[in-house]
């Protein structure tokens, strides 16, 4: 399945992201910039220095032979090359402390608008897609903002101080050496448009990558290649995700390397263009710098030629890196459409009585209803059994009675109050959601069995277990209630997942009970024992149970049947039966 259009990335869409979006991840930690700016200033000013000094050296002490003059500036040197060691770990703990900030924000930004998104998003995307853009996108700006803001403070800092030390030196070499620097700032802005388009690639080559593996190597993805006898074809599909991948990081590599090349030649000529400046002067009879001066003079740009590389290197990868927190930006610009209101309130006692009112509903614009002006009471303490043939609409009911989805006309109400102007806790404490898929974690049972009720006892564990008839099975195991479930659960089979699932729900102890075909892969025999649980638990709450078997429906206080989204008949067992209508059809075919 391919990824919503709202996560596809067009090849012609700007390439310009909001600098100020980016600049406002950094503003919680403004106090910490403002300490790493002051830290990397002093810096610089320590590290140009030394080429004072050294000039001192050469022109004074020197030629006065003056060893106490001589002792003072090398141990000022020594000083001052200490002060800019010390402070650079400085700059750089105070550069990851934001940066690493900066990142667990984003992560945890993009992860927790994810999880905001209703379950018709995640019925379009691919689960490696999302993961890529986790992994990926948001592991990829993680260099850029970990290091780069300290580099580039660190760097501006470090060649302003040494350009205009350079000119209080000697001002007219200065301005000849410096003319330089912005010819290689227009390279860095050129290479960097060129390096963002395969950036765009190779993240989308990356997604494609994730998502191949994601299902590939899922424990269902397997059991499908090796029963169709089809692992050679995925292997073929990964190798050419791979080479693909190979591709672009070579273009990446050797993007701008010939431009990259002589920019640091042209650098380490710095020295070479000072002396022969230098010797011409003196040739033609103008005055001579001193050599204290020269030698000063060639360290001090010698200096200038790490912070240009450095902040040359910078812009490309800041450049690059915009195409990745375009990616960013788009996931965490995505609609939620099933949002808390600002005004939604809590029920200060839930009874469960449910109405559905004129309810309409379909998965997208253009296609036809699912559910078609559903008109349904379902009084607090009772039970209603949902039957339809498949497609009918039974599932999608139950999604919007747990608020996974929102009505596109009428409401959804519990106790007179529409799921819309409730809080999202209010509606998750009121409704325990069964689905006929069950999914665990791939953790221990304890923790699958707490993840309803993190506070659960290991007696409230054992209660609940014992009640969906699975404790016996669990005591039986090694580990027992310490035994990890495997992969989506695929350690257990279906039957004593759904269980664990039930089980699970007990936990939960809700007032209203959606079980969406929950006994459907338990055999006659668990299913008699489950059902008899259910049933005790039902007891003064509300249950609505979406089932195929005649067995879960028959003892329910009124069953409505679907077809095609509508609602063609409600009433008792016994009522419909002696209709001879729809549900007595159904009823004939229901698995007993």
């Amino acid at each position: 399945m391919s990824l919503p259009a709202t996560l596809r990335t067009a090849d012609d869409q700007h390439d310009d992201v909001a600098l100020r979006r980016i600049g406002g991840l950094f503003t919680p930690y403004r106090w910490q910039i403002a300490a790493l700016v002051a830290v990397a200033a002093a810096q610089a000013a320590a590290n140009v220095a030394s080429p004072f000094l050294l000039r001192e050296i050469i022109d004074r002490a020197l030629p006065e032979r003056s060893a106490s003059l001589v002792s003072w500036l090398a141990g000022g040197m020594l000083v001052a090359s200490a002060a800019g060691a010390v402070l650079g770990v400085v700059t750089t703990w105070l550069s990851n402390l934001v940066g690493q900030h900066v990142m667990h924000d984003l992560r945890v930004a993009v992860y927790t608008h994810l999880q905001r998104m209703s379950l018709r998003f995640f019925t379009r995307a691919r689960a490696g897609e999302l993961q890529s853009r986790i992994a990926n996108d948001v592991g990829g700006v993680d260099n850029v903002v970990t290091n780069t803001a300290s580099s580039i403070v660190q760097n501006v800092f470090a060649g302003t101080a040494v350009a205009i030390a350079a000119l209080i030196m000697e001002w007219k070499l200065a301005l000849i050496c410096l003319v330089v620097i912005p010819a290689f700032l227009l390279f860095s802005l050129r290479l960097g448009k060129q390096r963002r388009g395969i950036a765009r690639g190779r993240q989308r080559r990356l997604a494609g990558m994730t998502g191949l593996v994601e299902e590939s190597l899922s424990v269902a993805g397997v059991l499908l290649t090796k029963t169709l006898g089809r692992q050679q074809d995925v292997v073929d599909r990964f190798a050419a995700e791979s080479r693909e991948l190979s591709d672009t990081e070579m273009r990446a590599a050797m993007s701008g390397k010939w431009i990259l090349s002589s920019r640091r030649a042209t650098l380490t000529m710095v020295p070479a263009i000072v002396y022969w400046i230098a010797g011409l002067a003196l040739a033609h009879g103008a005055a001579p710098i001193s050599i204290g001066t020269a030698v000063a003079f060639t360290s001090m740009l010698n200096r200038l030629v790490a912070p240009t590389t450095a902040l040359q290197s910078i812009g490309v990868q800041v450049s690059t890196s915009l195409a990745l927190f375009q990616r960013i930006f788009e996931v965490l610009d995505l609609p939620v459409d099933v949002t808390e209101s600002p005004t939604a309130r809590t029920l200060a006692e839930v009874r469960g009585d449910v109405t559905l009112e004129h309810v309409w509903f379909r998965y997208d614009a253009d296609t036809d209803w699912t559910l078609r002006d559903i008109d349904l009471h379902v009084p607090a303490g009772t039970t209603t059994a949902i039957v339809g043939e498949t497609g009918a609409g039974k599932t999608t009911l139950a999604y919007l009675l747990a608020r996974l989805y929102d009505p596109d006309r009428g409401a959804v109400r519990l106790d007179g109050a529409d799921l819309r102007e409730l809080t999202t806790a209010t509606v998750a404490d009121a409704f325990g959601f069964v689905a006929q898929d069950t999914y665990l974690f791939h953790d221990t049972v304890a923790a699958n069995l707490r993840f309803a009720a993190p506070g659960a006892s290991d007696e409230e564990l054992a209660a609940a277990a014992r009640a969906a008839h699975i404790h016996d099975l669990l005591e039986r195991l090694p580990e027992g209630y310490d035994t990890v479930v495997g992969a989506r659960g695929y350690r257990f089979s279906g039957g004593e997942r759904q269980r664990l699932a039930i089980a699970r729900m007990l936990l939960r102890n809700p007032r209203v009970l959606v079980l969406d075909e929950a006994t459907s892969a338990l055999d006659n025999e668990t299913e008699r024992a489950v059902q008899a649980a259910i049933g005790e638990l039902s007891v003064g709450r509300t249950t609505i149970a979406i089932a195929h078997r005649l067995s879960t429906v028959r003892h329910a206080d009124q069953i409505v049947v679907l077809d095609r989204g509508q609602v063609v008949e409600r009433g008792t067992h016994d009522e419909l039966l002696a209709s001879g209508g729809r549900y007595a059809v159904l009823a004939g075919a229901l698995i007993r």
